[in-house]
C-alpha cells in the first residue's frame, strides 16, 4: 500500500482511497502515488477503478508550495511532474474510473474528479473552482472541461466567481452524474463500479478513446477514426460471448470476462 493511497480490491473493482492528510491537496506526491496505483490496478487485472477519499473531504485543492513554485518559475518548470499530463492519462486510462465525492471538492480536486468517467457525489458535498480567490483560474484544464459539459456561460461563472455549489446544482449542469444521500454514497458508487466492471472492458476502453477523440478533434474526425479505434472489439472474447449469449438467452444475459 502506498502511504498516500490505500489500494483495496472488491471483486474486479480496484478501490483507491486518498489519504494525503489533512485535505488531499493536489501536488507531486499525491499525483505520483495515484499514477502508480492506477498502473498497479491495471497490471493486477482490475476492470474498474473507484477513486475516493478516506479523509473528511475529497480534496481541498492544490498544495500552496506547488503554486508558490509555479509563481517563482512563471508557471513552467521546477514542479517535477506534469499535472495536466496526468489528467490526460486518467482520461485515456483503459478502465472506467468512478469518482466518489464527499465533503469539499474544489480547485485541483474538482479537476481531478472531472477527469474521471463517472462522478457520484453525496448531497452534502460542496464543489467549485475557487482558484480566483488566489488570483488564479483553474490550472489543470478545468475551464475547458466546464465548457464541454456546462457551456461557456457556466464555465465563466465557475472560474470567475469562485463559488462553492451544492452537488444537485452540479448534477443539473451536467458536471456530475449522480447525487445520493451521504449514507448511500459508498453503496451507490460500488453499484456503478460493479456494473462497469462486469461489462465488456475492451469496449469500454474504445468508448473512452472515441469520446476523447470527438472532444478534441470533432465529430467528423471521430467518425473517420472510429473503425481503427473499434478494431480490438472484433477480436475480443467479450464480443463473441455477447453475440452467443444473445442468440441463446437474449439481450442482457452475457457474462463478460474483460478480454
Amino acid at each position: 500500500m502506498d502511504s498516500l493511497i490505500e489500494s483495496t480490491r472488491d471483486a474486479d473493482v480496484s478501490i483507491l482511497t486518498l489519504r494525503h492528510a489533512p485535505y488531499n491537496l493536489i501536488g507531486p506526491e499525491l499525483i505520483e502515488a495515484l499514477s502508480r496505483s492506477l498502473d498497479q490496478a491495471y497490471d493486477e487485472g482490475a476492470r474498474a477503478v473507484v477513486l475516493r477519499s478516506g479523509l473528511r473531504h475529497f480534496s481541498a485543492g492544490a498544495e500552496m508550495k506547488m503554486l508558490e513554485q509555479m509563481i517563482a518559475t512563471e508557471g513552467h518548470s521546477g514542479l517535477g511532474f506534469d499535472p495536466v499530463g496526468f489528467l490526460g492519462k486518467l482520461e485515456r486510462f483503459p478502465l472506467p474510473v468512478i469518482a466518489s465525492i464527499h465533503g469539499v471538492c474544489v480547485g485541483g480536486g474538482l479537476e481531478l474528479a472531472l477527469a474521471c468517467d463517472y462522478i457520484v457525489a453525496a448531497e452534502s458535498a460542496r464543489l467549485g473552482a475557487v482558484e480566483v480567490t488566489l488570483g488564479l483560474h483553474p490550472l489543470m484544464g478545468g475551464i475547458q472541461r466546464f465548457v464541454q459539459r456546462a457551456g461557456t456561460l457556466r464555465a465563466k461563472e465557475l472560474a470567475m466567481l469562485g463559488r462553492r455549489y451544492d452537488a444537485a446544482t452540479f448534477e443539473r449542469w451536467g458536471l456530475i452524474n449522480l447525487v445520493v444521500p451521504a449514507d448511500q454514497l459508498e453503496s451507490a458508487t460500488l453499484a456503478i463500479a460493479y456494473e462497469l466492471a462486469n461489462g465488456p472492458t475492451i469496449a469500454h476502453a474504445a468508448t473512452k478513446r472515441l469520446v476523447q477523440f470527438a472532444v478534441s478533434e470533432g465529430t467528423e474526425a471521430a467518425d473517420e477514426a472510429m473503425a481503427e479505434i473499434q478494431k480490438p472489439l472484433w477480436t475480443s472474447t467479450d464480443v463473441s460471448t455477447g453475440l452467443e449469449s444473445y442468440r441463446t438467452s437474449g439481450a442482457g444475459s452475457a457474462r463478460f470476462v474483460g478480454r
